[in-house]
């Protein structure tokens, strides 16, 4: 007779999630599969375990013996086989990682040889979560529900610790991911954020504990000054809860699903560049309009705050290198100077970050050249000549974008410009550069009146309104009809469109706390276009992808309404992202955290031309949508990845997949946090698509 087991209820819900996850994408047993046919180039084999064959699980090999780390991965098809291609002559440690699972034991082999590998079967679900993205973490954590919105202040009788100008959920949420602080620098739910180091100290709570946490290293001063906009004792109390039911036990309530369909014919690449106290902000391969441009040469990596350098690394030779970027004028302080309230557990009080420079953003021109935002003006590495310039009247900002003119755009106060082609000519600043200032038209006169007022001076039907809406971040010229958009992140945010012919500008408010709109986000950060229809795209931190479809609205787009810029509800679709939300957060959007996207104007992803990307900056991914779904392609190895940018490029467009690819970086501030910490370098990633997960 059976007997019924009684299971106690917390460890009954962490089964559920284990059996969940180990349970996901399983094939059912079956016969060994055909052995994979291979070059002498590649590694390729079956993924089995007690279960059988092991679908949609990755198979990473990781050598040492190249000029720089390298990393291949890859991930198994429905019947657990894979090909792991174009892998050069060196000897690997090959193993295997996927949800459900713990890793396997590390074999060593070289290229040319078939290997099958033994997948291990979590023994527990604690054991399984370890190797969930950094969001499903985050996403345990409880921000203040609805009804203590909008904030009753910090101090005093009925305050409940939230600033009284902190009006909203969303504006909290904001804060604590890309406006301010966390997620604009690192992943949040990692395994070095969501514990308490020992190597910390010892406190008498996890409160003292945060308090000393959010002060340590070269940020700390930075990260102690975020805390107040969103209520500094509340939220220690809050992340010192989060951190608090993860060290007793609690795990996330669902498993990440494992890759299906397209998303198993991905093949990532991976080299390491700059080094362990390197803090690599963005990369760039190519000319986006002409991506043919630096086939199979070099990535460009800007070490931001870090160091004045440009990274430099050859993919073919695995070999990287650096160039100097040298400071406008000498004796200038650090663009990073702040002190060390605490020392960092790992670099002690050590200045690790001595940059005068602090470039941001790189960009190809038309002739192979490489633009590069920065402190005092644009810098330009030709490298047919190995030189640096500097320009001083070049746009500056967060990023900068070139158009179909050779002319560069910079974010920032309205958006600053650059004629590439006038500078050349002659090299005089003055003339080549300029910004434009955000001007509305409020009259309806189709002009720029003498008479516009500030953007803190009252709406006057009279005259024009210069905005200020808050910081740029991010700009892209619109090829289709010439105008000039630009982003501003804040809670809601929205973004300026600029007719540079007239000068004036329409402002668009991404749908937040509407009653006409039935999904709301917040907060944009990244900025694209689709070069055929002229469609915005903008990635935003509520976790949304917004599409605004100018062509869409209605309402005019002058007058005095136009200026809160809530004209044209109709022009915005908001695509849910993937993975958790907040646990107190009813509405829509996840708790990942999205820096840029990118459109492929030129499909070297393999996705098709015009592809809409975004970065899952807290979910070590990169996601593609692809006919209206989503494509993920996750990094699993090493875990923190953290995203801030792409681009994509055609080294060979009769190659087929080989020939295309899409890079990234590993661009987290604190490199340490990956997996592996201290020692551990930044990284280039190149996302290749086949078309099936057995390509050679």
């Amino acid at each position: 007779m059976l007997k019924r087991l009684s299971i106690p209820a917390r460890v009954g819900a962490g089964l559920l999630v284990f059996l969940a996850a180990s349970l996901a994408g399983l094939g059912a047993r079956q016969a060994a599969p055909v052995a994979v046919a291979i070059d002498a180039d590649d590694l390729g084999g079956v993924v089995t375990s007690t279960k059988g064959p092991e679908a949609g699980v990755w198979v990473i090999a990781e050598t040492r013996d190249l000029p720089t780390k390298f990393i291949k991965i890859v991930v198994t098809d429905d019947k657990g086989r894979f090909v792991m291609p174009d892998l050069p002559k060196a000897t690997y440690s090959v193993w295997v990682r996927g949800y459900g699972l713990v890793d396997s034991p590390k074999q060593t082999a070289e290229p040319g040889k078939r290997l099958n590998l033994r997948a291990v079967i979590a023994p527990n679900a604690k054991a399984a979560v370890q190797y969930y993205p950094a969001n499903y973490w985050y996403a345990l954590m409880e921000p203040p529900p609805l009804s203590e919105f909008p904030g009753k202040g910090v101090r005093g009788a009925g305050a409940n610790g939230l600033p009284e100008g902190l009006k909203t959920q969303g504006a909290w949420i904001g804060n604590m991911k890309q406006t301010n602080a966390c997620t604009q620098c690192h992943t949040m739910g990692n395994k070095v954020t969501r514990e308490i180091s020992p190597a910390l100290g010892t406190f008498k709570d996890s409160v003292e504990a945060w308090d000393y946490r959010v002060q340590v290293g070269l940020s700390g001063a930075f990260m102690n000054s975020t805390l107040a906009p969103v209520g500094r004792d509340r939220t220690l109390k809050i992340l010192a809860n989060w951190t608090d039911r993860i060290a007793a036990g609690e795990i996330p309530k669902v498993a990440p699903p494992r890759p299906v369909g397209v998303e198993r014919n991905v093949v990532i690449s991976q080299w390491e560049w700059a080094d362990a106290k390197s803090f690599v902000h963005d990369e760039v391969t190519t000319d986006r309009r002409n991506p043919t441009i630096n086939a199979n040469g070099p990535v460009y990596g800007v070490q931001e705050l870090s160091g004045d350098f440009l990274t430099v690394l050859n993919p073919v030779t695995y070999q990287d290198r650096r160039v100097h970027l040298p400071p406008h004028k000498p004796g200038l302080s650090y663009a990073w100077t702040q002190e060390q309230p605490n020392p960092s557990p790992y670099w002690g009080d050590e200045p690790i970050w001595q940059g005068y420079v602090a470039p941001h953003n790189p960009m190809f021109d038309g002739k192979g050249r490489v633009w590069i935002a920065a402190r005092a003006g644009c810098r330009m590495y030709d490298p047919k000549t190995d030189k640096v310039w500097h320009a001083p009247g070049c746009p500056i900002g967060h990023h900068i974008q070139i158009d179909d003119n050779e002319v560069l755009w910079g974010d920032g106060n309205g958006a600053g410009y650059f004629d590439v082609k006038k500078w050349d000519a002659n090299h005089d600043d003055t003339t080549a550069g300029g910004t434009i200032v955000p001007v509305i038209d409020v009259n309806g006169n189709g002009k720029l009146d003498a008479g516009w007022v500030g953007p803190r001076d009252p709406v006057d039907p009279t005259k024009d309104k210069q905005i200020a809406p808050g910081q740029g971040y991010s700009v892209i010229p619109n090829p289709v009809d010439g105008s000039i958009w630009v982003s501003y992140s804040m809670v809601p945010g929205g973004m300026i469109r600029i007719d540079p012919k007239t000068r004036l500008s329409e402002y668009f408010e991404v749908p937040y706390m509407d009653p006409r709109v039935k999904v709301e986000g917040f907060l944009p950060h990244g900025i694209d276009v689709d070069r055929s229809t002229g469609i915005i795209w903008m990635a935003l931190n509520s976790g949304h992808y917004a599409e605004f479809d100018r062509r869409k609205c209605t309402a005019k787009m002058t007058g005095p309404e136009a200026v809160a810029g809530r004209q044209c509800p109709e022009g915005w679709t908001l695509h849910q992202g993937l993975g958790p939300n907040f646990k107190t957060v009813e509405a829509s959007g996840t708790a990942d955290s999205h820096y840029l996207n990118w459109v492929d104007w030129h499909n070297s992803s393999g996705f098709g031309e015009n592809t809409p990307l975004m970065n899952g900056s807290g979910s070590e991914a990169i996601y593609a949508w692809v006919k209206g779904k989503w494509v993920t392609m996750r990094v699993p190895y090493p875990m923190g990845f953290a995203t801030r940018g792409m681009d994509g490029r055609i080294d060979d467009p009769k190659a087929g997949w080989k020939g295309r690819a899409i890079w990234s970086t590993q661009a987290g501030q604190a490199t340490w946090h990956q997996e592996g910490g201290k020692g551990e370098r930044p990284k280039v990633m190149k996302f290749q698509v086949r078309s099936t997960p057995l390509d050679k």
